[in-house]
């Protein structure tokens, strides 16, 4: 159904969610941080929309006005950040939207707070086994999940939202940072925020990823986007993949309790599957010496708990 406050059209312009863009910039005082000589600068991309959160919006925003009010299919697992998303942005703006999720055994399971949200917010939920889920960008397997998931007709955004939409949707993000820090970190998924942000920077600055999943695959997807959206790669970027605490979805105790202190010291309410991961991870280079003295350290906050309390507005 549509929201009663937003006229649907075949081009609906997400604009009308009125985005809080720039988003706020806000340095806090970390002694662990400062006794290096660092300056902690977060950038509350969390801010941005209630519904369509951090880097969501950004990738989400331009796909959304590629669609033309078609309806929306994308993929992700069973905690995925932008599943919740879209179905958000198909609940506000009226579009039907279609979640194909990996791993088939969920189908007859009760349904997780996350996909219970979706499903919440009007997103019909197809599950697929994880060996046809991992072939999804193979044109045959993707035209037969699309066709057992009646989504044949509709518009595909990929997981993650990562492509060459997104990654110039990002692009706004890079070019808000320019000449605000040295060092913009992000943590990553599928990577298309970080080639986004990477390619908006100034020559003098540089954008860190801290990948959330295992294995190294991530600095060849990135650079791929990059060389498909841009024709090359761009900006100064680099991933560091020891703090992805085993996986996707994965909050040992040291990771809650590391997001709790957070929290507590600065009134931040602490995303853990993405922004614990990327704080947790700054705090190590730092204590290292990887991020030298005298280096203005940006953190992007591109989400914030669910299910979220309302984000504190600097």
């Amino acid at each position: 159904m549509t929201s009663p406050d937003v006229p649907h059209t075949e081009a609906l312009d997400p604009a009308v969610l009125h985005p809080r863009l720039p988003s706020p910039l806000e340095e806090v005082a970390d002694e662990r941080f400062a006794r290096h000589g660092v300056r902690l600068l977060l950038k509350r991309d969390d801010l941005i929309h209630p519904d369509l959160v951090g880097n969501k919006w950004r990738k989400l925003a331009p796909n959304l006005r590629a669609a033309a009010g078609r309806p929306l299919v994308t993929f992700g697992g069973a905690h995925s950040n932008h599943l919740r998303a879209t179905a958000a942005a198909g609940r506000l703006l009226g579009l039907g939207t279609i979640g194909v999720v990996r791993g088939d055994e969920l189908a007859h399971r009760p349904l997780n707070p996350s996909l219970a949200r979706c499903a919440a917010d009007g997103m019909r939920l197809h599950f697929v086994d994880r060996s046809t889920y991992r072939r999804k960008s193979e044109p045959e397997t993707l035209a037969a999940i699309l066709r057992a998931a009646d989504a044949a007709e509709a518009y595909v955004v990929p997981e993650g939202g990562s492509n060459s939409l997104a990654v110039h949707g990002c692009l706004a993000l890079g070019e808000e940072l320019r000449g605000r820090a040295d060092v913009v970190a992000v943590a990553c998924g599928t990577g298309g925020t970080l080639a986004g942000l990477a390619a908006g920077l100034a020559q003098d600055q540089r954008a860190l990823g801290i990948p959330v999943l295992k294995g190294n695959f991530l600095a060849a997807d990135t650079a791929e986007l990059q060389q498909r959206t841009f024709g090359a790669r761009r900006g100064t970027w680099s991933l560091d993949t020891r703090f992805h605490f085993g996986g996707y979805a994965r909050v040992p105790d040291e990771l809650e309790a590391f997001a709790a202190d957070f929290e507590s010291r600065h009134g931040l309410p602490v995303e853990h599957l993405y922004v614990a991961k990327l704080l947790y991870g700054l705090v190590v280079l730092t204590e290292e010496g990887a991020i030298p003295p005298g280096t203005v350290l940006a953190a992007v906050i591109t989400g914030s708990p669910f299910p979220s309390a309302p984000p504190r507005v600097p």
